[in-house]
């Protein structure tokens, strides 16, 4: 990974908790996280958990066209890759995905990558329409994020647009990358790199199936309700009064704000846009920060030991990790 992404990554991440953490009472803050019921963080859990595996589940339908491989053996992939991604900076655990299914199921990296690029797309054009459909729920939100939130949804449907249209016309698209990239790349690089486009077009031909789109979108959706389920739960913990759709909003702004790049975690971008938008909700920002810290931590924790737990199981090490970091 280059330095400098992950110089840039930890500044913002320092700056904004600076900026989340300066107008807190700490007293009032620690006072909200002694009195919360922790004991519904154990459905919150199950409930992400699940997510976790619809995930699992959508990723088995993109890879179906390269290959047929079981929920069981990908689940501990996706739940590898959320570990990486927790404990290093850059989504470096999304390149630990595609890494770790070449060395156990032999599928190319440029194929898994493409697949896990478009679960990113369509997952941020689920988010994206979850802070749409809350929006009217807080008519005085900053216009800022009216207008991040729509430049990120055309954006998303740009990429789909684009995604479909590799499905449909490889062979344009391979005619595209050669005339291009012959004009750029010496001699020598040109067939490794045209090599990796073609498995990466490869990876979009899920899209040509009606009925794999709809279960792409079907099964991301259902994901993300269930995360929101978990916020529902924490939310009971703090005893809150929030609508399902208010929490839709939440979950969708603080994943949306994870874009930005940040440390390992999505530290401070993520607690940024939760507190600010509870704030907004009429939630105390003590309490709010509160919740938070509560929130992203039964996030972080219980995925990332499970992954370390899945790690150790299919006999990977650090330096496998190593490996998938110089991808980038």
């Amino acid at each position: 990974m280059k330095r400098w992404i992950l110089w840039i990554g930890l500044a913002i991440s320092i700056i904004l908790v600076f900026v989340s953490v300066r107008a807190l009472k700490l007293d009032e803050v620690m006072r909200g996280l002694q009195t919360a019921n922790l004991w519904w963080l154990i459905p919150g859990m199950i409930a992400y958990f699940v997510s976790v595996g619809l995930r699992s589940w959508r990723w088995s339908a993109l890879l179906n066209p390269y290959k047929r491989i079981s929920f069981s053996r990908l689940y501990p992939i996706v739940v590898i890759g959320y570990m990486g991604n927790n404990i290093y900076p850059a989504r470096i655990g999304e390149l630990v995905r595609a890494y770790v299914l070449r060395q156990k199921e032999g599928v190319p990296i440029a194929y898994s990558i493409s697949t896990v690029f478009l679960e990113r797309i369509v997952d941020g054009l689920v988010v994206a329409a979850f802070v749409l459909i809350g929006l009217p729920k807080v008519p005085n939100l900053p216009e800022n994020m009216h207008s991040f939130v729509l430049i990120a949804s055309g954006l998303f449907l740009v990429a789909i647009v684009v995604f479909v249209t590799l499905a449909l016309a490889p062979k344009l698209a391979d005619q595209l990358a050669y005339s291009v990239l012959s004009r750029i790349l010496p001699a020598k690089l040109q067939p490794p790199i045209l090599h990796f486009v073609q498995k990466f077009v490869e990876g979009a031909q899920c899209l040509r199936s009606p009925r794999d789109l709809i279960f792409i979108f079907l099964t991301s959706v259902i994901a993300w309700g269930f995360e929101t389920l978990k916020y529902w739960f924490v939310m009971q913990a703090f005893s809150l009064n929030l609508s399902f759709v208010a929490l839709m909003l939440l979950n969708g702004a603080s994943n949306l704000a994870t874009i930005i790049p940040s440390g390992p975690g999505f530290v401070g971008t993520y607690d940024a846009a939760s507190i600010g938008v509870l704030t907004a909700l009429g939630v105390d920002r003590d309490l709010a920060a509160a919740y938070t810290i509560v929130l992203h931590a039964a996030l972080w924790l219980p995925v990332t030991l499970l992954g370390f737990y899945f790690m150790l199981r299919e006999g990977l090490h650090w330096s496998d990790f190593k490996q998938a970091e110089k991808i980038s």
